[in-house]
Formats: structure tokens, sequence, C-alpha cells
């Protein structure tokens, strides 16, 4: 198994990929973090996925569909998922031979625990095959308070909060704010990476999910 990457300028094809030896991830988005975590997690789950296939990865842009910075459980997961099927659509328009859909959304969770507001930092996956899609998401980190406020309470973007806070430009496309905030222990593309391969666990663990289903 070997993968290759690379970012799609959306053209009709009428490639089908019925008989191909390449497995094709197309991710909705072009942003270099989240391509990233795609390849790494591909890395990973690769062998179990598509074992003796090559497969690539395929960077489209599209729109989330949800604010600039989600800041609720829920709203990541739809940003997530609309990711994945505005990619699935586009295959779909103009026959690309994609075989599965990537979605990947980052933002902030707020929850009350002992009467306090906590606000918390995640990334999350879905990943769909046109015909059935599932979630994966990543650890979370506690947001410092100066950043919850200017993200939460004042709608300020995740990106420009972070970048004002460390005093840096760009954070998003390097480190991103699970850098900063962890002391590059833990990086925007580690968090990515870790919800992709969740999110594939159905498709490439099929004799465990299949077992769980059949038991209930």
């Amino acid at each position: 198994m070997y993968f290759l990457l690379r970012v799609s300028t959306i053209t009709p094809t009428a490639e089908m990929n019925s008989n191909s030896n390449t497995v094709f991830i197309a991710v909705g988005s072009t942003r270099k973090p989240k391509l990233g975590a795609v390849r790494d997690a591909v890395a990973s789950l690769g062998p179990l996925l598509a074992p003796e296939k090559q497969i690539e990865v395929v960077g489209v842009e599209v729109e989330s569909g949800v604010s600039h910075t989600p800041v609720s459980c829920e709203e990541l997961m739809q940003g997530a998922r609309q990711r994945a099927e505005a990619v699935a659509r586009l295959a779909k328009q103009f026959g690309k031979p994609w075989d599965f859909f990537v979605g990947l959304e980052g933002g902030l969770d707020v929850i009350l625990e002992n009467g306090q507001r906590r606000v918390f930092l995640e990334s999350w996956a879905y990943v769909c095959d046109g015909a059935s899609g599932f979630f994966g998401r990543s650890g979370s980190i506690e947001v410092a308070e100066t950043i919850a406020e200017e993200v939460v309470d004042r709608r300020v973007e995740l990106s420009v909060a972070i970048d004002r806070f460390a005093g840096e430009v760009g954070i998003r496309d390097a480190q991103g704010a699970w850098g900063v905030l962890s002391g590059n222990l833990i990086t925007r593309q580690d968090s990515f990476r870790i919800a992709v391969i969740a999110a594939f666990a159905p498709f490439y663990n099929t004799k465990m999910y299949r077992r769980a289903a059949a038991a209930r």
C-alpha cells in the first residue's frame, strides 16, 4: 500500500473506479494541516482499509455551511458532515471516481461544569462512502478564558484570536490553536489525524462493527 496527495481542480471526467487499483479519498479542504492529517491517518489505516492498493488523497475546497468558528459539538458535527457531503455532490456532478469523502471541522464546545463555563477546542471528522457515514473526534483541550471570551462572547474568528494571543500570523496553517495551547506537544494536524482514524474505523474494522450490529 502506498499513497499520493494532491489538490484537485474540479473538471468533468469519464473515469470510473470500479476496477481501479487506486482508492480515492477526497477531503473537503485544501488546507495543509487537514490534508496532512488525512495523509498521516492513511499511513496508519491504509493497510487495513485497502490492502495491496494505492491510496490517493485529493483536496477540494468546499464550504462548511456553519459559522467561521463553531461553538458547539452539534455545529462541529454539522460542519464536518456538510463538507463531506459537498465533496460527494461534486464527485457525482463531475464524474469523479472518488471512493470516500472526508469532512473536517475544528472549533469549540462550551459546557457548564459545576456551575462554571468551560470551553474546549475539538477537531471532528466525518467520513462517508456515498451510502453510509461515521463521525470521529479528537480529544479536547481546554481553551484559555481570554481566548474563549474573544471567540464565544465577541464572535471573533478563532484563527484571528489565536494569532493575536500568540503574537504570530498564520497559526491555523501551521501548528494551529492546538499547538499554541499545548506548547506544540499536540498540533492541529495531530488532532485531525486522530479524528480521521476514528471516523474511518467502521470501514477498516468492518468485522467488529458488523458483529456489534448483529448482537443488537
